[in-house]
């Protein structure tokens, strides 16, 4: 990966970093909340990671010559993590079926919105430091 890359993601890293931590130390506090650890903790390795694929692959039409590859790259990074986070959500609510912990997927949902922030402010920055952007 490219250096710049690299410090561009990570915000998204250590936001990864440290909910995992506070989902894993904060289990009591959670189950107090009606909180499921475990999807909570997995719920947030999937959007860090479609967040993440998300950054790659905008930065990688950003960083291209050909001016229609950003548009490509952002509208196409965008449908990826939304399926992926849906796909994501409907396995479990299949499986689970009236043991879906509503909290946990709430929590999900909250979590989304933060990595969307974060994604955002991220691709501002990047597109900051890009020449005729």
């Amino acid at each position: 990966m490219n250096k710049s890359l690299l410090q561009l993601a990570r915000p998204l890293l250590l936001l990864f970093v440290f909910l995992t931590a506070f989902f894993i130390t904060g289990r009591s506090f959670l189950e107090e909340k009606g909180v499921d650890q475990s999807v909570l903790i997995i719920g947030n390795l999937i959007l860090f990671l479609a967040t993440l694929g998300s950054v790659i692959i905008s930065w990688r039409g950003v960083t291209s010559s050909n001016p229609q590859a950003s548009v490509r790259s952002m509208y196409g990074s965008f449908m990826i993590k939304f399926f992926v986070i849906a796909i994501a959500a409907f396995v479990y609510i299949m499986v689970t079926k009236k043991d879906v912990n509503k909290p946990a997927l709430i929590a999900c949902a909250g979590l989304y919105i933060v990595y969307t922030f974060i994604e955002v402010a991220v691709l501002t920055r990047m597109l900051k430091k890009k020449k005729n952007a």
